[in-house]
């Protein structure tokens, strides 16, 4: 599987790409440049790695590499991307086949499966512009757990209480980032359920109460006339689309005007290996 690189005249040169687009191509040269960066576990570390490109936390993330820090492994997609997309509403075959690529890297390494029923690879899909916007664009954690894999994680932990909490975690973000399901929908199930078992703290509620709690998103995505996907790549390439597109949303945009920020190429997409701090000792 060939390698996906960019045209870095392109990328640095706005008139350039305004113009012609940007250029992707599977060949390697002096102009090119990887649109997909491996981070964390056998990933090469990048020499002199750009901000522009990277954005901040992609930054971070091989700044961190680099000097031995045990980052949990995956990739960033670069910024660039963020413009491809925005003009044509998704991006090329390709660059998706270069996401799956990036994927089996991080599974070899973490020697877990994602989308595997017995002990799944979990991501997060998160935004990061050269310049931090706090709260402006979109995070998806939890990216890979289905109706089947939530089963293969609590076996694998050995805790059920904490898959289902990731679970309904991942639908309620789902549906709100990915397919625009007003989060305040989520929030009155959860606020029902708490009503209804008498409890006043999220951490109150016991497995059996997640797992119907579980049950009451799937009945708020009905509602919608929406359907939440039980097929990890499905989801990771939805949550990158939304990543994406939340670079133009309007409240990013205000953020930009409001902070004078301009100039930048867009946001990076960066999908982790999920670490659970959650998930105790």
């Amino acid at each position: 599987m060939t390698t996906i690189y960019m045209s870095r005249s392109q990328v640095l040169d706005p008139n350039s790409k305004a113009s012609t687009g940007l250029t992707i191509s599977a060949a390697p040269g002096e102009d090119m440049m990887q649109a997909c960066v491996p981070f964390g576990g056998s990933a090469p570390s990048v020499i002199k790695p750009n901000k522009d490109i990277l954005g901040g936390k992609g930054l971070g993330l091989q700044e961190m590499s680099s000097i031995g820090i045990d980052v949990p492994p995956g990739f960033t997609l670069t910024t660039p991307l963020c413009q491809v997309f925005d003009r044509h509403g998704d991006l090329p075959p390709a660059l998706w086949a270069e996401v799956d690529k990036a994927i089996a890297r991080v599974e070899k390494d973490l020697g877990r499966k994602f989308g595997d029923a017995t002990n799944p690879l979990l991501f997060s899909c998160r935004s990061g512009a050269k310049i931090s916007m706090p709260g402006m664009m979109d995070t998806v954690l939890n990216v890979g757990l289905t109706k089947e894999t939530v089963e293969g994680l609590a076996k694998a932990t050995n805790n059920r209480r904490f898959a289902y909490d990731s679970f309904r975690r991942l639908l309620d973000m789902f549906g709100d980032v990915v397919l625009g399901i007003p989060h305040e929908d989520f929030e009155e199930k959860l606020e029902a359920l708490k009503e209804k078992v008498v409890v006043l703290d999220d951490v109150d509620l016991s497995t059996e109460h997640l797992e119907e709690l579980c049950q009451s998103y799937y009945k708020v995505y009905e509602t919608h006339g929406k359907s939440f996907p039980q097929d990890a790549t499905e989801q990771v390439r939805a949550c990158i689309k939304a990543v994406f597109g939340s670079w133009n949303s309007e409240r990013a945009i205000k953020y930009r005007e409001i902070n004078q920020i301009t100039s930048l190429l867009g946001t990076a997409c960066n999908i982790q290996a999920m670490v659970f701090g959650n998930l105790g000792p």
